[in-house]
């Protein structure tokens, strides 16, 4: 056994003696981080947690899932910490490291302050200037005044919302049983049968929040809904809204629901509403704040009526939304969209293939070999399948119809896209599971 074998069994064993002495844990992970001995330096923090749970212990896993590239990982602990109010300033450093490689320096640059407001000794000159932070900034209240004065100057609140007339229905949706009901009962019932519900004083209108993996047919179902009642839709997303002026955000979102209230019924769908719904407890800045204020105000109907605006909202991190939007009479119904079981992947390899030349498809077959795949992942499957068909065509001058064998092999190509979305929503439905509103995670993942 060589001398640094020797050492880390020397050092695992203390570690595993006294779990509590923080500094000692820290001295033998990082060693092993120098080592590259990540699954390492994971297995010993994780059995050290399930008999000795702490704060320091978790920002350390998360530390090694950081180094080993396990950014969702590391992001879902520092998020539940942040959640149940135990987060540190070494866990807001982290913070602000994931969220710089993952492009949004901005919120990178509010986790960094954050972090060295409570803990000076934490500052880092190369980290800070990798963020920008080593330019001198603007004096706050001459910034202020310029942002409020080109607003006023520049504003351009007057751009109409695209509204569209939808051709697709719910015949156009493969599988979602559960999630076409919900939406039936909470959004179409009320417009197809209006004199029924209002006999009970049930108005139309009220909100659903949709969410689960990227690419699972959020975006579509809501489209869909719109053409099962011939409604008008309109999308907006987050480019729609947001502005770096201070205040034109908030006439954006104002603008948009009146426009929905002058073409009712109207499907208003909001794509990642996490981000202009963020927890505001996790915001640093008034003017996220008001944009949040003025959401919930437009939801409620308080300076006007939202009969007939159905509104719909997508997130991929529900976690993040905050908590006020899920009262009643706003995002009331939470539907959490699964990846399609063998049946909806049947129906939507079906939908996906008509039109095609197609030979004899084995369907069954396909769906089996596709467990775990997204709607997108299967469009992408059937792409990859034409464009092997297609260079066939091309060298042999003869075009070919697409045949099981073909999605097989296009299958074993692409890989399950939701693998990483659960392995984040995970630890959120474990840990911070609030009125069990992830439940439907944990089941879906037999974890209940």
């Amino acid at each position: 056994m060589s001398d640094i074998e020797k050492t880390l069994n020397a050092l695992e064993q203390a570690v595993r003696l006294a779990p509590q002495q923080i500094p000692l844990v820290q001295h033998f992970v990082d060693t092993l981080l120098e080592l590259t001995r990540f699954d390492h330096a994971e297995r010993v923090l994780r059995e050290l947690l399930a008999s000795h749970s702490s704060v320091e212990l978790q920002v350390l896993l998360a530390q090694v899932y950081y180094r080993a590239g396990k950014d969702s990982h590391a992001m879902a602990i520092l998020e539940t910490l942040a959640g149940s109010g135990q987060t540190t300033p070494r866990a807001s450093l982290l913070e602000s490291r994931l969220l710089n490689r993952s492009g949004d320096v901005s919120r990178a640059i509010s986790a960094y302050r954050r972090a060295v407001e409570e803990d000076e000794s934490l500052r880092d000159a190369a980290f800070e200037s990798l963020l920008g932070l080593d330019e001198p900034e603007d004096d706050d209240e001459v910034q202020e005044g310029r942002i409020r004065m080109l607003a006023e100057e520049g504003e351009d609140g007057d751009l109409p919302a695209t509204v569209e007339r939808p051709k697709i229905s719910f015949e156009n949706v493969g599988g979602m049983e559960s999630v076409k009901e919900e939406i039936r009962v909470k959004i179409i019932y009320p417009i197809t049968h209006a004199e029924m519900f209002a006999a009970y004083g049930k108005k139309t209108g009220g909100g659903i929040l949709m969410y689960g993996p990227p690419g699972c047919g959020k975006t579509f179902v809501a489209r869909a809904t719109a053409g099962e009642v011939k409604a008008n839709f309109i999308v907006v997303g987050i480019n729609d809204i947001l502005d770096m002026w201070l205040g034109n955000s908030e006439r954006n979102l104002a603008r948009i629901f009146k426009e929905a209230r002058e073409n009712r019924p109207c499907v208003l769908f909001f794509d990642e509403v996490d981000a202009l719904g963020a927890s505001r407890s996790d915001m640093r800045q008034s003017s996220g704040r008001h944009l949040i204020n003025q959401f919930l105000s437009e939801l409620d109907g308080a300076t006007s009526d939202n009969e007939g605006v159905l509104v719909l909202g997508a997130t991929n991190a529900p976690w993040h939304v905050d908590s006020a939007f899920r009262r009643p009479g706003r995002f009331d119904r939470v539907l959490f969209v699964p990846p399609p079981d063998t049946e909806a992947r049947i129906d939507i390899l079906k939908l996906q293939l008509k039109g095609k030349p197609i030979e004899s498809i084995d369907y069954q077959k396909v769906a089996a070999r596709t467990q775990e795949f997204s709607g997108a992942d299967l469009s992408a499957v059937i792409d990859i399948a034409v464009e092997a068909k297609l260079q066939e065509a091309v060298k042999s001058g003869l075009p070919k119809p697409i045949t099981t064998a073909d999605l097989l092999a296009a299958a074993k190509k692409q890989r399950p896209s939701t693998k990483e979305w659960f392995a984040s929503a995970r630890n959120h439905a474990l840990y911070a599971n609030q009125g069990g509103i992830y439940d439907d995670i944990l089941k879906y993942m037999k974890l209940k």
